[in-house]
């Protein structure tokens, strides 16, 4: 038969036992359907202990013993590591998606288990928009010709974005996650134990140093040693965890060229689309611009001698007059690279010229060139076999080769 503690008897009441002592703040009482259990809490209580010891050590009263350099700079670079990626995760999905509703979505449907929806991706949108309007204007005529060419390319950039996409959040983003929401969730609580311990052994440690008594030194010192071996244990646990950080680099290293190479494809369809696009424009332009002057559409590189001015063409529209083109004289080469240019010889066209406005300084880069100042006003026009990435300049007595990507013609 089972005992009764200090203060109950065997009674009739519901639980078996009666109470006929009262119970004071230092005893607990607990009931429950089955059976009675009684406790006296002792002043060795290690949760009470470790509170007790932390709020010392934050009021300055206790002493607090010290992880090894080394232990340290696996936290500090643990540390480091959990803030960085958690930067880079947030920022990469800014880049992939500008829009913070849909990465709220995204986030949703991912916290959901659910399948994130395919979204159309703003490329893919204005290709269908272009190709709508083509329709209304009439896909035979020269804008909508045109609009139904820039739409398709703006329908691949887009497809290719969703590519690109994709296969970041699966190569870098997801395992970014994995290590937030996995590796350093363990190492957090891993962590948060060996704080713990740490309180306890301190406090083992400022109770030993209190006692007086033979018998509470020596029950002192035996549960310092046990809470030392603990401590000693799920330090090992720790730090092992923490060296892994390294193995976490060596991953995310291999994540980060793959994203790079996504990146890198992206890129090179999108310069490889607009290329063929740039090449699809050029070939019309003639006919769509009858009467217009033009540059070659083709040419993808500076003029020569020149620094790369932001791409800035000249503003062209059908209704401005052609470029004067002097006529072809006998003798005289067709193409500037069969003949030095001479700008003393070259006369300007009977039917007139045009004005231009300088848009960026020019050093010319031999004497057949014209150097320019930026918001100069100069005259220009064209020779026959004359690159087209170039013009004849004029200001006041001075002539040469003046670069096309430097000015604003004026109607």
């Amino acid at each position: 038969m089972t005992s009764a503690p200090p203060g109950v008897t065997r009674g009739k009441d519901t639980f078996g036992w009666m109470l006929h002592e009262p119970l004071t703040r230092k005893s607990s009482f607990h009931l429950t359907s089955s059976s009675v259990s009684w406790s006296q809490p002792s002043s060795s209580n290690p949760e009470g202990r470790g509170k007790s010891q932390f709020t010392e050590e934050k009021l300055g009263q206790a002493e607090k013993t010290e992880l090894d350099a080394h232990f340290e700079n696996l936290l500090a670079r643990a540390d480091s590591t959990k803030n960085w990626t958690e930067k880079i995760l947030r920022q990469t999905e800014v880049l992939l998606q500008p829009n913070p509703s849909a990465r709220v979505e995204e986030f949703l449907y991912e916290k959901l288990d659910r399948k994130v929806p395919s979204r159309v991706t703003n490329g893919e949108l204005l290709a269908q928009y272009m190709t709508e309007a083509a329709n209304d204007f009439g896909p035979g005529t020269p804008y909508g010709k045109t609009l139904i060419k820039v739409g398709e390319t703006q329908r691949r950039l887009g497809a290719a974005e969703r590519d690109f996409i994709h296969s970041a959040s699966i190569n870098f983003l997801t395992p970014l996650r994995n290590f937030l929401e996995g590796d350093w969730r363990t190492i957090s609580k891993e962590r948060r134990i060996l704080q713990n311990r740490r309180l306890d052994l301190d406090a083992c440690k400022a109770r030993l140093k209190k006692a007086k008594a033979a018998e509470a030194k020596a029950a002192a010192e035996h549960e310092l040693r046990l809470t030392q071996t603990e401590f000693d244990r799920q330090a090992e646990v720790t730090r092992l965890l923490l060296e892994g950080i390294s193995s976490t680099h060596v991953n995310h290293l291999r994540c980060l060229h793959e994203f790079v190479e996504s990146q890198t494809n992206y890129y090179a369809q999108c310069y490889q689309y607009m290329l063929d696009l740039q090449k699809q424009l050029g070939s019309s332009k003639g006919e769509i611009f009858s009467g217009t002057f033009v540059g070659n559409a083709e040419s993808t590189s500076p003029p020569p001698a020149a620094a790369s001015p932001p791409a800035v063409a000249a503003t062209t529209l059908p209704a401005v007059p052609t470029i004067p083109v002097v006529p072809t004289i006998v003798g005289v080469p067709n193409t500037v690279a069969e003949s030095v240019l001479n700008p003393n010889e070259v006369k300007p066209p009977a039917s007139g010229t045009r004005k231009a406005r300088v848009l960026y300084d020019y050093e010319a880069a031999d004497s057949t060139e014209l150097a320019l100042l930026a918001d100069e006003m100069i005259t220009v026009y064209s020779l026959p076999g004359m690159d087209p990435d170039w013009l004849i300049g004029e200001r006041g007595n001075q002539k040469g080769k003046v670069p096309v990507t430097y000015l604003e013609l004026l109607s």
